[in-house]
């Protein structure tokens, strides 16, 4: 019989730090998280690239809440051992505290995630705080935030020179706030190294080198189904994009031949 692993939680995460390395991977419906689950991964992110990666906006701020639960409750429903962490979409805990607190509640309550991510650093420092205190947990996320997109100008790296100072004061009080774990993205190596070895909580890095307490990918990005070039940090584990269209120009010219489907495929007349 095979062992049956216990569900990672929030203190067995905090526990990580200086002892081994978290790993972290998206997941936005069933099928995937049943292998993300499977695979041994600690934390599943159903992640608001849900927007870009499934639905097909060009940036993370069109997702809804509603459909952000849609997709949690989807992973949620197959993964008995990895943590699932929701994103709270865009304007769903900017605005106040009360509408946080509401929002990070929903995704434990009917989403069934085990916490939420936030992104942002001063700013919302006081609705992290009103998650933690209604006992919601909540994973933080630094350095380049893509619901500020349109702040920022662009995916860009994060944190050089001076700015870096911002960002290691700003993880501090993310800490103190009471955010069990921080996302560092697009930062230099650098400077996450620097705020890893500050904090007592562990960092997941995403383009912010090795030094990070963990790592976390998008799932799509890992198993090479992205199209066009992807960020510097994507390491491309598998090339399916490749898989998936000979498969399916396979398919059409069998189709089309006459040789799909085979008697090998259909039903006996008796």
């Amino acid at each position: 019989m095979d062992e049956v692993m216990p569900r990672m939680t929030v203190p067995e995460v905090i526990k990580t730090k200086g002892q081994r390395k978290l790993t972290m991977l998206t997941a936005y419906e069933s099928a995937m998280a049943r292998f993300v689950d499977q695979g041994g991964i600690d934390m599943i992110l159903v992640g608001d690239s849900l927007a870009m990666v499934v639905l097909g906006h060009e940036d993370t701020l069109s997702v809804t809440m509603d459909e952000m639960l849609h997709h949690t409750r989807a992973v949620t429903r197959v993964a008995g051992n990895s943590l699932i962490v929701a994103d709270l979409p865009f304007m769903s805990y900017q605005v106040s505290v009360e509408e946080a607190v509401i929002n990070a509640g929903r995704m434990l309550k009917e989403g069934r995630a085990g916490a939420v991510k936030v992104e942002g650093g001063d700013s919302i420092l006081p609705q992290i705080q009103g998650m933690v205190k209604a006992g919601i947990p909540v994973m933080g996320h630094l350095g380049l935030t893509p619901q500020s997109i349109a702040h920022f100008g662009g995916f860009k790296v994060q944190g050089r020179g001076e700015a870096g100072e911002k960002i290691v004061q700003e993880a501090r009080k993310l800490e103190e706030a009471g955010c069990f774990s921080l996302v560092l993205e697009a930062v230099p190596p650098g400077l996450a190294s620097r705020i890893t070895s500050s904090l007592n909580i562990p960092t997941i890095g995403i383009g912010a080198g090795l030094e990070c307490d963990g790592q976390v990918l998008v799932i799509n990005d890992l198993l090479g189904m992205s199209t066009g070039p992807g960020p510097r940090f994507v390491k491309k584990y598998a090339d399916l994009a490749g898989v998936i269209s000979e498969a399916v120009e396979r398919y059409r010219r069998e189709v089309q031949n006459g040789e799909f489907p085979d008697e090998s495929h259909c039903y006996k007349d008796s």
